[in-house]
């Protein structure tokens, strides 16, 4: 009796630390990329990732208004581009044969007027979980920008495919971000300007090696 006292005491003593050491594993899955996403956010964003935008004043009369805040337009994730899975060569991404999985959870933008020119810089945040088929210890991301121009005959105005790597550890989960940082395009007019749109999405097309140019004929 004296025993088993015992033993349901040291286990009891034993709980709490076993939880501690599991909630400080958990927090510190990947601290260097948790650190290089929030810094290269706040770079973009001008504060905190997980803070809320803060809302500028509106510019007095007469004054024009805040070059961040000229024709840019709202970022989105396109249809059908949110995710991002694959599998072992000649399997299909479902259920135990998914190795990897991407999904993107945030985005951002911000826009300067440079004479005719708008230059942007877009940022997508995101996470990868390793598959039940097991995934690689580094994984290509292939992502796209592309700003459009909606209503009735959508237009593409530009667009880029771009890739990033991913460390992701055996069984392991973590988060990933990426700012496109050379998106330039023309200053729409005042007309058509409300109607342009950022889209960002899973490209799995940027992953294909670019085509050769073809050799001129002598």
């Amino acid at each position: 009796m004296v025993k088993e006292l015992r033993s349901s005491r040291n286990a009891l003593r034993r709980g709490p630390v076993i939880a501690l050491a599991l909630s400080v594993a958990l927090a510190s899955v990947s601290p260097v990329a948790a650190q290089s996403l929030t810094d290269r956010f706040k770079s973009l964003f001008g504060g905190k990732s997980d803070a809320p935008a803060e809302t500028k004043p509106a510019p007095a009369p007469g004054q024009p208004p805040a070059d961040d805040d000229v024709d840019c337009p709202q970022v989105t994730v396109r249809a059908g581009a949110s995710t991002y899975a694959a599998a072992a060569p000649g399997k299909q991404a479902v259920g135990n044969d998914v190795r990897f999985q991407a999904t993107i959870t945030k985005m951002a933008r911000e826009c300067v007027r440079n004479g005719g020119e708008i230059t942007a810089r877009v940022g997508i945040q995101g996470r990868v979980i390793a598959g039940p088929a097991g995934a690689p210890s580094s994984i290509e991301v292939p992502l796209r920008v592309a700003v459009v121009q909606g209503g009735v005959g959508e237009k593409v105005i530009a667009s880029k495919a771009y890739r990033t790597t991913v460390e992701l550890p055996e069984g392991g989960s973590v988060p990933f971000t990426f700012v496109a940082e050379d998106i330039v395009y023309p200053m729409p007019s005042a007309a058509v300007a409300d109607s342009y749109i950022f889209y960002v999405g899973f490209d799995p097309q940027a992953l294909s090696p670019e085509p050769k140019p073809r050799a001129r004929k002598k």
